[in-house]
């Protein structure tokens, strides 16, 4: 299990949302990549990045800053937000960008998320927003009829690298995990569950660490740029469960 700093981008800037509402922001830095380097600097093997524009309308919002961010840093980063077709997935995946997270369009078009897991094998991951049980699209602004698990069932035969599984009501609230639902989605899904939402100490690190199945890594987002949450300290934590589970 990893850890992922997140960094999200709106209007060329660093910010976080509150349950994903855009009038609801608040702005870290104007340095997305001094950010990036920052997070990388810290110890963090990977980064996780939403173009917050992109996922509302639908095409790429901060291209030229993501791949200034995949030139300059030295760990892989994966990117989500307005990735609808072929072109965009090219265009990130040559930029730099070692995995895409492809969510409005996954859900909407079977055929499309087909062909790029194919082409791109292990290399695609389906974000999975969930709004009272239900899941989101276009940007979190539509609650779609489709539960978890109908996505889930659609996912089985495709080579993804596994899904974003978000609790939105937990985004941006620094109220911890929705372990409930975490704990389903890892028993549920064929393909590798990266958590997303809420996580705001160690102890929900722990929580989720005890899940345990098929959970492969933790974004962090607001905790960290609030300071509830010390990077070096939750990068520590995993470290050391890791090792006490080798030893066993």
């Amino acid at each position: 299990m990893i850890l992922i700093p997140a960094i999200d981008l709106k209007d060329g800037k660093c910010v976080r949302l509150r349950q994903g509402e855009m009038s609801q922001v608040t702005q870290y830095s104007d340095d997305p990549v001094g950010m990036a380097e920052h997070w990388q600097n810290l110890g963090a093997p990977y980064l996780h990045i939403v173009d917050l524009d992109g996922a509302v309308e639908g095409t790429p919002k901060h291209l030229s800053q993501i791949e200034a961010i995949a030139k300059k840093l030295t760990i892989p980063i994966q990117v989500g937000g307005g990735i609808r077709n072929a072109a965009t997935v090219e265009a990130y995946r040559s930029s730099g960008v070692d995995r895409v997270v492809v969510g409005t369009a996954a859900l909407q078009d079977a055929e499309f998320l087909a062909t790029i897991a194919q082409q791109y094998p292990q290399k695609i991951l389906v974000g999975i927003d969930v709004k009272q049980g239900l899941v989101a699209v276009h940007g979190w602004t539509t609650v779609s009829t489709l539960t978890p698990g109908q996505v889930f069932d659609s996912l089985k035969e495709l080579p993804l690298g596994g899904i974003v599984f978000t609790d939105i009501s937990r985004d941006g609230m620094l109220s911890g995990p929705n372990i409930a639902a975490l704990r389903e989605a890892a028993a549920t899904s064929p393909v590798p569950v990266i958590a997303s939402g809420g996580v705001t100490a160690l102890e929900d690190i722990k929580a989720i660490q005890e899940v345990g199945g098929n959970i492969s890594g933790i974004i962090i987002g607001k905790a960290l740029y609030e300071g509830a949450l010390d990077l070096k300290a939750a990068l520590a934590l995993v470290s050391a469960t890791g090792e006490a589970r080798s030893s066993c």
